[in-house]
């Protein structure tokens, strides 16, 4: 434990327990959680949905992510060297490493296409506060974003400004940079999500909203629905992409691991939930469809608020918002690669960001380009699967469908099988029936919960 401790003391720890939680918090949520789980909620049913997901976030999330932070404080280094690390420590073989390979890989190429749909959300700033929604109609609305996603020059811009945000403050360091960041932009987030929540209370149909997602109605709700909620949970709280352990690696030893992660995931879902309060009500008084999907954020919504009273202002804050929780995520995406790049090289933080963050934002133009320029590219198009598919639908499919619950698979079945229950109960700060109800999940249940998701993924 010497070499961890020398390790935690050079690359510096989280000044608090709550500073960890809001940087953590800041990872997991982002635009699935103003986006897709108010979506993916109305495409299931409502209330029924939101209790399963909440079954589903105990028995998957909660475990993966203890599981992640474990590793990363116990080995104090890039997850890749802390995997090996406690590989080692436990006489088991290095090869369990490969686990956060494909978490880092995975962070890396999501990040080149969040930044550019992160730049979506700083484009619509723009727009909404400049009034363009005002009075508008679903075609000159749809028309905005599909003139958005034909330019190459403007998706460009957006996508290398939201970059330089990410760098901007990951080049800063732990304390500097994104201690600073989630302390400030988290908070704000919150504040953002409950003033739109309050403007949500005027238009009339907020109970009705409130008994859509609250009010659970089981004969909604399909296997399918079950399956889904599955995933998200996965997805929700930033798991399989090595961030967890990235975080972790800051992570004073007195901090219980355990109820810090039960701590983040219920603040996720809080968001979550706060963010369908905030858009359904808006979607109702519309006549617009609860379901809408990947639509609802940059089409259904602006057109709502455009035509509502102070639609402008609130559109504008509502944007903002998406925005902070699409930057704290890429902030998350980016601290794995960049703590390896410092660790196996002898450049310093700034230019491990620079690196990184200019090489993630060069893959970011296949996506950009993919919206228009090459559209009708559709490399593996030669299979069925993946006829129509676009360089932008493959980076997602491979990243979302193989690559995360791979990485979360290795890394529930590692720790679970091949980790002293000695050293997990002693680094976790666990003991009793919760350790024993945690273990019992991480050996047999999650690892079963994520390959259900696994396979319903590929051939759902």
């Amino acid at each position: 434990m010497t070499q961890s401790n020398s390790a935690a003391g050079s690359r510096g720890l989280w000044s608090s327990r709550l500073a960890f939680i809001l940087a953590a918090t800041g990872s997991a949520v982002g635009l699935g959680n103003v986006w897709k789980f108010p979506y993916v909620t109305g495409e299931n049913g409502g209330g029924a949905f939101v209790l399963v997901y909440l079954l589903c976030i105990f028995i998957i999330g909660i475990p993966i992510m203890m599981a992640e932070v474990f590793i990363g404080r116990n080995g104090r280094h890039n997850p890749i060297a802390s995997f090996r690390l406690v590989a080692e420590r436990n006489l088991a073989s290095p090869a369990w490493r490969m686990s956060a390979i494909i978490g880092m890989l995975a962070a890396f190429i999501i990040l080149s296409f969040y930044s550019v749909i992160g730049g979506w959300a700083a484009s619509y700033i723009g727009h909404s506060a400049m009034g363009d929604f005002t009075g508008g109609t679903a075609e000159t609305v749809g028309k905005l974003f599909g003139d958005l996603l034909a330019s190459p020059v403007q998706l460009l811009a957006w996508h290398t400004l939201f970059m330089a945000l990410v760098v901007f403050v990951v080049s800063r360091g732990l304390k500097g940079g994104l201690e600073r960041a989630v302390t400030i932009l988290m908070p704000a987030l919150f504040v953002l999500l409950l003033v739109v929540v309050g403007y949500a209370t005027t238009t009339g149909h907020f109970g009705e909203a409130a008994s859509f997602l609250f009010t659970p109605n089981f004969e909604a709700l399909t296997v399918k629905g079950v399956l889904v909620a599955l995933g998200h949970a996965f997805f929700t709280l930033s798991l399989g992409m090595a961030i967890m352990m990235a975080y972790g690696s800051y992570l004073s030893r007195d901090v219980p691991i355990g109820r810090t992660a039960v701590s983040v995931a219920l603040m996720d879902t809080v968001v979550a939930l706060l963010a369908g309060l905030a858009i359904f009500p808006v979607v109702f008084a519309n006549g617009l469809e609860a379901g809408a999907g990947p639509g609802l954020i940059f089409q259904t919504l602006p057109l709502a608020f455009g035509n509502m009273p102070m639609g402008g202002l609130f559109g504008t804050l509502f944007f903002v918002l998406l925005l902070f929780a699409a930057w704290t995520s890429g902030i998350s995406l980016l601290e794995p690669v960049v703590e390896w790049v410092e660790e196996k090289t002898e450049m310093g933080r700034t230019s491990s960001a620079v690196l990184a963050g200019g090489a993630c934002w060069a893959l970011g133009i296949v996506s950009i380009l993919s919206l228009n320029v090459w559209s009708d590219v559709t490399p593996l198009g030669m299979f069925a699967a993946f006829e129509g598919k676009t360089m932008f639908d493959l980076l997602d499919y491979f990243t979302a469908n193989i690559m995360l619950p791979l990485s979360g698979l290795l890394t529930a079945l590692f720790v679970g099988w091949f980790v002293a229950k000695e050293t997990l109960q002693s680094d976790l700060v666990m003991e009793g029936s919760a350790f024993t109800l945690w273990h019992v999940l991480i050996r047999y249940v999650t690892p079963v919960a994520v390959v259900i998701v696994f396979v319903y993924n590929l051939i759902g």
